[in-house]
């Protein structure tokens, strides 16, 4: 798996810590005031976690480090790492209260199977090599462990029919992942929603997106396109971003209609 410059993470940990001592604060006091658990403190301060800008930001306010810290995020050295907003994006998805899909191309990465992950990463023009294909579906896989944590976050999924219809990796591939998504409809905090082919709306034509409730109570999007990614955090594109998505779930299957339509397609196996 790619990864951040160890060194340059402890360095930039032993800053935070300073900072945060220079304060007056305790670890605990601190992830008090920003709203956290006091292991994300100290896992920054240890070099073990990654601080991401968003919250080193929020760190700059509250120690009075006059954007001391969100500077040296950015100078941050990257040796065969994630990209910066696929490594943010990671984080927030682990620590999320709320996590609400739009999927409109393949199936979103918690929804899917080992097999059906390693079809979709076989599909990138520039190939993959094997040994990088199976290194990310396996962390692909590894992260569905929010689903069924003692407090997952609440998920909702809105996911246009053609994703389902699609075999990618073969009609095998096909019938195990729409299995999978039986199974995962069923767990308590998953709400699971179709767009079908004939619905006269669909407000998300310009793409996938994910909307992110932080713990603190942040609210942001992420968006992805062919050549890149992007973070949304004005409240203005925000409540946009919001109002698409609740719009995407009224023009949707309600959830029971939904499984209705997966008993369908499966039957069709």
């Amino acid at each position: 798996m790619k990864k951040r410059n160890f060194s340059s993470m402890k360095m930039l940990g032993a800053q935070v810590q300073a900072a945060r001592k220079a304060a007056g604060h305790t670890q605990q006091q601190l992830a008090n005031l920003l709203n956290v658990d006091v292991e994300t403190i100290a896992s920054i301060e240890q070099g073990r976690r990654p601080l991401m800008p968003d919250f080193a930001s929020r760190m700059d306010d509250f120690l009075g480090c006059m954007g001391m810290l969100s500077a040296g995020v950015a100078k941050l050295p990257d040796i065969d790492q994630y990209p910066m907003y696929a490594e943010q994006y990671m984080v927030h998805e682990r620590e999320a209260v709320a996590l609400s899909f739009y999927a409109n191309q393949a199936l979103p990465g918690l929804l899917q199977t080992s097999e059906y992950a390693y079809a979709v990463l076989r599909q990138r023009v520039p190939a993959y090599d094997k040994d990088e294909i199976e290194v990310k579906a396996a962390g692909r896989i590894e992260r569905q462990q929010i689903l069924h944590r003692k407090s997952p976050p609440t998920l909702s999924f809105v996911i246009w029919e053609p994703v389902l219809r699609i075999a990618v990796g073969g009609r095998e591939v096909r019938r195990q992942q729409l299995h999978h998504l039986r199974e995962c409809a069923e767990l308590p905090d998953v709400t699971l929603q179709f767009l079908p082919l004939d619905s006269p709306s669909h407000a998300g034509l310009d793409g996938p997106f994910v909307l992110v409730e932080t713990p603190d109570h942040q609210h942001l999007a992420y968006t992805e396109g062919q050549r890149g990614s992007q973070w949304v955090s004005d409240p203005d594109e925000m409540s946009i971003m919001a109002r698409k998505y609740a719009m995407l779930r009224t023009q949707a299957l309600t959830t029971h209609l939904s499984l209705g339509l997966l008993d369908r397609l499966l039957g069709d196996q």
